[in-house]
């Protein structure tokens, strides 16, 4: 069943002649124009033709959709929780956000908080809200791309935030306003979905769900540098939804906790018994087919 892309305002477009920056495959550009939806049955709205035709086209993903396996009580309770536990946060780490956007605007240039575009639940389009840690403008000239390990674009004082997830710490108020979940996928950006769901069958059930602060593969992988890293973590984010329940939330939460201190993966894996790669891959290889095969030139 195809995902409709309510309330959607960006189409993008994905342009083939223009060069790929800093080897960065998905690095593209991006038409950026205002869409109207239409009513469809009276119920589903879509964002423009060009997505309808994409979204409604034959799908070479999986047969059958992810869903939660139990807890079916507790995906409509989880945004009051989520709300709740997010403005409880904010109050707590209020202190901390104002004292690094403090230090983000006296050690660079530029402003202490930084927006984005993100692709929320259902393809729906938002506005995420972070520290800036690297350079201001950082793309103007390379254009969207990911960040990599030993990023020139990363401050200093952005790298000790990386390092702490602290930058992440202003995404309370997306989860406030209902954008976001605490625990959930990690959103993606616009500019690179297009590429990602033509690379990576099943890439669109992570849509399912609102993305989160944190997930499950945040506390279990490194950051994505290209499609095969992203590939594994939507082992992990399917998993998640499959599994989706409050007691592994809350087991997230404070995998979180620790992570930002220091705790490595491995040792939270055992302290919280968090599933291994092998399980995860027993769980949901069967909503995720198997990319499409290239012949190599004989």
């Amino acid at each position: 069943m195809p995902l409709a892309f309510p309330d959607n305002r960006f189409a993008v477009r994905m342009a083939a002649d223009v060069p790929w920056h800093g080897g960065d495959p998905l690095a593209t550009k991006i038409e950026r124009r205002t869409v109207e939806s239409e009513t469809v049955a009276g119920k589903q709205e879509l964002a423009s033709p060009a997505v309808r035709r994409r979204l409604e086209r034959p799908s070479e993903g999986p047969r059958e959709m992810v869903r939660p396996l139990r807890y079916r009580w507790y995906p409509p309770c989880k945004e009051f929780a989520d709300r709740l536990a997010a403005l409880v946060l904010l109050v707590i780490a209020l202190p901390v956000i104002v004292v690094t956007a403090l230090l983000v605007k006296l050690t660079s240039r530029g402003p202490a908080f930084y927006t984005q575009t993100r692709v929320g639940r259902n393809g729906r389009a938002f506005t995420i809200y972070k520290l800036r840690t690297m350079i201001h403008q950082c793309e103007s000239l390379t254009g969207p791309r990911w960040a990599v390990p030993g990023d020139p674009r990363v401050t200093r004082i952005g790298n000790l935030l990386r390092k702490t997830h602290l930058d992440e710490l202003p995404q309370l108020i997306n989860v406030l306003r209902g954008d976001m979940s605490l625990i959930g996928p990690r959103p993606e950006r616009p500019e690179f979905v297009p590429e990602l769901e033509r690379s990576i069958p099943g890439y669109r059930q992570r849509l399912l769900v609102k993305p989160g602060v944190t997930g499950l593969a945040q506390v279990q992988l490194p950051a994505d540098v290209d499609t095969d890293s992203v590939r594994r973590k939507l082992l992990y984010d399917l998993y998640y939804i499959r599994r989706l329940g409050p007691w592994f939330d809350l087991r997230l939460l404070l995998c979180t906790a620790f992570y930002a201190v220091g705790v490595s993966y491995q040792t939270l894996g055992r302290w919280f018994r968090l599933p291994s790669r092998e399980e995860v891959e027993a769980e949901v290889q069967q909503f995720v087919p198997e990319p499409p095969r290239t012949r190599r030139a004989a």
